[in-house]
């Protein structure tokens, strides 16, 4: 199948194996014999029933082939799963199973258990790349290098702020994720029009117990056409998507041959080109980055799913699953490759050294001016500023002494070494210790 060429390489190979269509059935049979479970703690139905159904329905009961050939007729995996576990049992113990639910309540549930560990796992590489962004602005606080806007060198900056940036969207994005697991994986439980028919008051005692057996959190209402749940996870998921694209996005363009102050982690047969022997290709960013952008795709999917008719969806709530699951399983595949990015990040700081020259100092044409406004008029200062800079760039000079050699400015009772102090790149980075430190201790 083609997934494995041109899906499978963005997506989790941990995740994939535990979301089969086996672990569905299973999780959908979990389920249902909580569902069981708790009409049996309230007596509704004979002691002992969920464990002698649990005797008969094992995994080997369902034919996969037969449930995805039926999905299609029933439109939901949930109603072929129904019959076939039926077909197993007893006529005894027939009317016990799935009694009172509705197939939304089987197939959001087992959603939920399937992302849950997925979702786990995806905070578990999240917290281990900040700890490695962490090691990184500790080890670069004072590391200077080209602060750049719209794609141009700006102003100095330290690698270790840039690196707290990443850090910083990370975490938030992660408070987000933590919001979700902590109480936003719901279980759903209302039977045929959300109100629990047949079963009463009854219903709502049966929906959070179900909730405390199956280890997801207890919904105030059941949420068949309220998909707030669903917006809210997949905004969860996106967030961190984003977070991870902007570190990939940034690692790639300083990786660029021209610029050369960043690699990602050197490996054998990674980065290569099919027909350039010289390329080491930042594949993964790029596998980051095309991961993020088939999360924001299922994310559209999501939202624009989110309004859904009266008390069952119609087409709206079927169009989540495969969006919903992609979008972890891609999320957990972009972290994978995160992880491994910022724990082998290669930072080149003489690079980063070189790149504050190669305009020729007219980076600091800033600072340098606001000195020569003690001998010069705002106006005349920066335009002295300007052609040092240029001077310097063309003669290969110190941008210092092409501001010393310049004819309004040689002979003058300007404070040299005030000068030279001011255009050094390391004196002008602002905050960025300040920030790095506050990032530190946030993190802490």
């Amino acid at each position: 199948m083609y997934e494995k060429l041109l899906r499978h390489p963005f997506t989790s190979a941990t995740g994939r194996e535990k979301c089969s269509a086996q672990d569905l059935v299973v999780a959908m049979l979990d389920v249902e014999l909580a569902l069981a479970a708790e009409q049996e703690r309230l007596d509704m139905l004979p002691k002992g029933t969920t464990e002698t159904l649990g005797e008969y329905l094992t995994t080997e009961v369902f034919d996969i082939e037969a449930l995805a050939d039926d999905t299609a007729k029933g439109g939901n995996a949930a109603i072929p799963f129904v019959k076939q576990a039926k077909a197993a049992l007893p006529d005894t113990l027939k009317p016990y199973f799935h009694r009172g639910a509705t197939s939304q309540d089987i197939v959001d549930s087992a959603l939920m258990l399937l992302l849950k560990p997925r979702l786990a796992r995806c905070r578990r590489l999240l917290t281990a790349s900040i700890d490695d962004g962490r090691s990184l602005m500790v080890a670069h606080r004072d590391t200077t290098m080209i602060g750049r806007t719209l794609m141009q060198q700006a102003l100095p900056i330290t690698f270790g702020a840039k690196v707290g940036q990443w850090a910083w969207g990370l975490h938030q994005a992660g408070e987000r994720l933590d919001d979700v697991l902590t109480g936003g994986l719901y279980v759903q439980f209302g039977g045929a029009v959300g109100v629990h028919s047949g079963l009463d008051d009854a219903g709502v005692a049966i929906m959070t117990g179900m909730a405390s057996r199956l280890g997801l959190a207890e919904p105030w209402l059941p949420w068949h056409t309220d998909r707030q749940p669903i917006h809210s996870l997949g905004c969860a998921i996106d967030a961190v998507a984003v977070a991870a694209e902007k570190v990939a996005l940034d690692v790639a363009l300083l990786t660029q041959t021209e610029i050369g102050e960043l690699a990602e982690p050197a490996e054998a047969g990674v980065g290569e080109s099919s027909s350039m022997p010289h390329k080491r290709n930042p594949v993964g960013c790029a596998r980051i980055r095309a991961a993020a952008r088939q999360i924001h795709a299922a994310l559209s999917v999501l939202t624009n799913a989110g309004a859904q008719p009266l008390e069952r969806g119609l087409g709206e709530w079927h169009a989540e699953w495969a969006p919903m699951l992609d979008a972890a399983l891609l999320l957990e595949g972009a972290l994978e490759t995160l992880q491994h990015l910022l724990s082998g990040l290669e930072v080149n700081d003489q690079v980063m050294a070189r790149n504050l020259g190669v305009t020729g100092g007219a980076i600091m044409a800033e600072p340098a001016a606001r000195v020569l406004q003690s001998i010069l008029s705002n106006d005349e200062a920066r335009r002295v500023a300007r052609e040092a800079s240029e001077n310097a760039r063309r003669a290969g000079v110190d941008y210092a002494e092409a501001l010393l050699a310049h004819e309004d400015v040689a002979g003058s009772a300007i404070d040299a070494d005030a000068l030279r102090q001011a255009v050094r790149p390391e004196s002008y980075i602002g905050s960025s210790r300040c920030l790095v430190e506050r990032v530190i201790e946030r993190l802490r």
